[in-house]
């Protein structure tokens, strides 16, 4: 039997010192448009401040409301192009006309920092990631009860035309085809509920084994005393 009477004993501040010293993961959440996932995401932060949110480049015009810089970085097509060349995206692509891309090295900071970055990007995107960082990855779909309530949801937030929301209908059905590719899917009926699962979803990954580095110390100091 062994004599662990000497091991050094570690207090609750020290235990969290080291479980703080760990590489961040990168929460991803797909859905198609009008499913709730911004809603998620802006909830997430709000409870999260020392996540950090991955702000797309994109070629789109902004939205009512949307800030440059805080909700994506607006640049143009030329811009874009030079920053694809540069390799400076992790991932990239074309939705509709205009194109979306994530750009690498605020995220690669961060997850150096420690800190857990959120995405809100589409299956797309998810998977370019995943062929870039997989171990990193937490990746969530979001799906809406019904076809009828995505299309209500479009048409209450009252930001697109009605050939725009046709569009984005039609495109649903390809997207929602893409949840298979997802670690978890949370069916977004009620916002209350989908946010229950989405803390539980991102508590559970934040604690894998891997993600933990500390551990290896620590039980060496609980076997060994070191």
């Amino acid at each position: 039997m062994s004599n662990n009477s000497g091991s050094r004993k570690l207090g609750p501040s020290a235990i969290d010192e080291m479980k703080a010293n760990r590489r961040g993961i990168m929460v991803v959440l797909s859905s198609p448009s009008g499913a709730g996932k911004t809603t998620l995401t802006r909830r997430l932060l709000k409870e999260n401040p020392d996540m950090a949110m991955s702000v797309s480049a994109t070629t789109r015009q902004a939205r009512p409301g949307e800030t440059d810089g805080e909700d994506y970085f607006f640049i143009s097509k030329n811009k874009f192009t030079d920053m694809v060349d540069e390799d400076a995206f992790l991932e990239y692509a074309k939705v509709f006309d205009n194109f979306y891309g994530t750009p690498r090295a605020p995220v690669e900071q961060a997850l150096g920092d420690g800190r857990d970055v959120v995405f809100d990007i589409d299956w797309q995107g998810a998977q370019q990631l995943t062929q870039a960082a997989a171990d990193d990855l937490v990746k969530i779909f979001i799906l809406p009860p019904n076809m009828v309530e995505l299309e209500k949801r479009l048409r209450t937030r009252a930001q697109d035309s009605d050939e725009v929301i046709a569009k984005r209908m039609s495109k649903s059905e390809n997207e929602i085809s893409h949840w298979p590719e997802y670690d978890y899917v949370i069916v977004n009926e009620n916002v209350e509920t989908a946010m229950t699962e989405l803390r539980t979803i991102v508590a559970s990954e934040r604690m894998r084994r891997r993600r933990q580095p500390w551990l290896g110390g620590f039980v060496k100091s609980l076997t060994t005393g070191g």
